[in-house]
């Protein structure tokens, strides 16, 4: 296979799509991770990366999704917009065999370059739908709220006014008694 794909750091949402090529007996083992190959899942070495997180890739026969078919599970069932399937919907629909989809998540926030090679062929990328943000008021009065200028600075309470006498008082007495201290001495 002649395609690749720079998988970036950052990547969230995007979904790739292959049919695998192998032997009804071997699609089981093919997202397994093999305990002699150091952990590595043959599906790893399929794609050509260095890491792979197996819990975000999907590998079942397009005959699981009788009634809905492949354009129906990107979009109701991976949030892809059905604007961006539209265009591939009837070649989608009319695979058959195993399709591999692999989510952006598997390669764990690392960058890598991908590299397919037998038994995979890529069928295409899709994006999941970002969910539209709308700013409108808030239905309650209770949002509303309201914005008065800072109050000014309060008034002295005559706590606060007896405390700072108290305090310049105490001030003057200590000063006292050290002079007093300092002439006896």
């Amino acid at each position: 296979m002649s395609e690749t794909f720079q998988i970036s750091p950052t990547e969230h949402g995007v979904i790739r799509l292959f049919t695998v090529n192998l032997p009804a007996d071997q699609m089981a083992g093919f997202t397994e991770t093999d305990p002699a190959q150091a952990g590595a899942a043959p599906v790893q070495k399929a794609l050509g990366v260095d890491h792979l997180d197996t819990d975000f890739v999907e590998l079942f026969p397009v005959s699981n999704l009788s009634g809905l078919g492949l354009a129906g599970y990107l979009t109701e069932g991976l949030g892809v917009a059905e604007a961006d399937v539209r265009p591939d919907a009837s070649r989608l629909n009319s695979l058959s065999g195993h399709v591999l989809v692999v989510l952006s998540q598997a390669f764990g926030g690392q960058a890598a370059t991908l590299s397919p090679t037998a038994p995979l062929k890529w069928i295409g990328t899709y994006t999941e739908e970002g969910a539209s943000i709308r700013f409108e008021p808030l239905p309650s009065d209770s949002a509303k709220g309201t914005i008065a200028a800072p109050p000014g600075k309060p008034a002295k309470s005559d706590a606060r006014v007896g405390g700072m006498i108290a305090m310049y008082a105490l001030i003057a007495m200590f000063a006292l008694v050290a002079l007093i201290i300092w002439v006896a001495g």
